[in-house]
């Protein structure tokens, strides 16, 4: 599962987006100041991050990414969630001052997003973070944040960008020319820096993500939560390139690299890199990442210190429902037949998008099909496979190659933003 600011001020468990005001951004105070014992960690243009907003985070990046709870690890990664959240800070406050506002209900879409990534509902996530002791809110202000930074980049550099039919042309027929080269399917995270002392910072924090991502943490929840780059909302996703389209810098280690490995921190003119090379193939083959699954979520609801006579009467229910399995279009009306069970309709996911437990139980699984029940902390849970389409492969078209070139070129013009917006702060860190 993977997340994308928390508010100002210690905040109730509400529902909705919050307001420029609750998070102290409207120019007058905020609602409530933190007492001594939250404390202040910094100061953003005289806004405040209190030490609750940075434990918070910091919890949640831990939730959320996969990297160990330790008091070691949240010693080590402070530093760094704490830039990032004075960075969210910055691109709120510019979004107040454009008068750009985000609805509850684009909080809502974005939350449903991130649930059909986990496989799970969005009630669920919520249960799933209080279980951590992760406020709700602190993942409402995050998201509140990068919409609202999205819109910023879609009003003041969309209108400015454009891609000439002649760039596509070119584009094609640079891909025509290296059709018999290797070309390689990349993940990236990335993290910028504007001077030598957040360039030494970048390298050490890339290097401990490194250390925790080869220990297991998965790479595409690191890259949700720390990447710099537009492509942290796909989990670092970049998809499939040839060595010409990567950065000179990063391009000759990734030649050199085995399928599954993760590169040590890359240090580039646009900053910190880290690669995982997930496939390498010559021509335009089929991607097996592409892959389109249809699958249906069922839960058997049980607490997580239920008796072990409960535990044992919901497996044995979890054994039936997989022997007496017909069909997705039945499952709502199989479940029924359990107190509290509930299947959520069919729907159609990317196996890349997927996190890696399911990849690897969907590995050889057959539409219509149930797999094996597993034990969590919101009871037993099952995904029937009501679907699969494999991918076909083939060349982009040339609506995905100017795609390509116009979300790049909005990428770079956002980054230099929100360099802009550094360099301009007052921002005092305690």
């Amino acid at each position: 599962m993977s997340l994308a600011y928390p508010i100002s001020t210690h905040a109730e468990e509400g529902l909705g987006a919050p307001t420029p005001d609750s998070l102290g951004l409207d120019g007058a105070p905020a609602a409530s100041e933190p007492d001594d014992s939250q404390g202040i960690v910094a100061t953003v243009n005289d806004k405040i991050i209190s030490k609750y907003d940075l434990d918070q985070r910091v919890r949640l990046v831990m939730v959320t990414s996969g990297i160990p709870n330790s008091p070691e690890m949240v010693s080590r990664i402070q530093r760094q969630v704490l830039r990032s959240l004075i960075d969210e800070r910055l691109e709120l406050q510019e979004a107040v001052r454009l008068e750009l506002k985000v609805e509850e209900k684009e909080i809502d879409q974005q939350l449903a997003q991130i649930a059909a990534r986990a496989n799970m509902t969005p009630k669920e996530i919520e249960d799933y973070l209080k279980e951590n002791g992760v406020s709700r809110d602190t993942l409402v202000s995050q998201l509140y944040a990068d919409i609202a930074w999205n819109k910023v980049i879609e009003q003041q550099f969309a209108p400015l960008v454009s891609v000439g039919a002649d760039e596509v042309d070119e584009a094609l027929k640079q891909l025509e020319a290296q059709a018999d080269q290797p070309r390689y399917q990349l993940s990236e995270i990335v993290l910028t820096y504007d001077n030598p002392e957040q360039e030494a910072e970048a390298m050490s924090g890339a290097q401990r993500l490194v250390e925790q991502m080869r220990q297991g943490a998965p790479f595409a929840s690191v890259a949700r939560q720390f990447s710099q780059s537009a492509s942290s909302a796909n989990g670092g996703d970049i998809g499939w390139e040839h060595a010409s389209q990567m950065p000179s810098d990063v391009a000759p280690i990734v030649e050199q690299m085995n399928i599954g490995a993760i590169s040590d921190p890359i240090k580039t003119l646009n900053g910190v890199y880290i690669v995982q090379l997930r496939n390498k193939q010559t021509g335009l083959g089929a991607d097996p990442l592409q892959d389109r699954w249809t699958l249906a979520h069922v839960l058997l609801p049980l607490a997580p210190d239920a008796p072990q006579t409960m535990v044992s009467r919901r497996v044995g229910e979890a054994q039936k429902l997989m022997a007496e399995f017909k069909s997705c279009d039945a499952l709502s009306d199989q479940v029924k037949e359990f107190v509290g069970a509930a299947a959520q309709p069919p729907r159609a996911v990317v196996f890349g998008q997927l996190d890696q437990r399911l990849r690897d139980a969907l590995s050889g699984a057959k539409p219509g099909t149930i797999l094996k029940p597993i034990r969590s902390q919101q009871g037993i849970e099952m995904i029937a496979v009501c679907g699969y389409q494999a991918d076909t492969g083939g060349a982009p078209t040339r609506d995905q190659l100017e795609n390509n070139i116009f979300g790049q070129r909005l990428d770079m013009m956002a980054r230099r933003h929100l360099r802009d917006l550094r360099r301009d702060a007052v921002v005092d860190i305690r």
